[in-house]
């Protein structure tokens, strides 16, 4: 990971205008956090399908849903993943 002074050096050689420079910034943290959202639900769904329980379906749903309200998914692909998950959950 670049340090803040060397990440401000680059970003002071890339653009001129302050607000681009924030922009910038801005844009990389908001990348790495959704990055971070992204690998987190995709984990705990390849975690379900090696052990599919109805709690743990419950909390995969809760990520998915996250995701899609963030914007880091589509709406409809967080539909298309529940009900393919549904479909490992066991019957009661």
């Amino acid at each position: 990971m670049l340090t803040q002074s060397v990440t401000r050096d680059i970003i002071s050689n890339m653009a001129n205008i302050k607000s681009s420079k924030k922009r910038i910034l801005v844009n990389r943290k908001k990348a790495a956090e959704n990055k971070e959202q992204n690998s987190e639900m995709k984990t705990f769904i390849n975690k379900f399908k090696k052990n599919p329980t109805a709690e743990s379906y419950s909390h995969v749903v809760s990520l998915i849903d996250e995701a899609a309200r963030d914007g880091i998914i589509h709406k409809n692909k967080a539909d298309r993943f529940k009900s393919k998950l549904a479909k490992l959950v066991p019957a009661a």
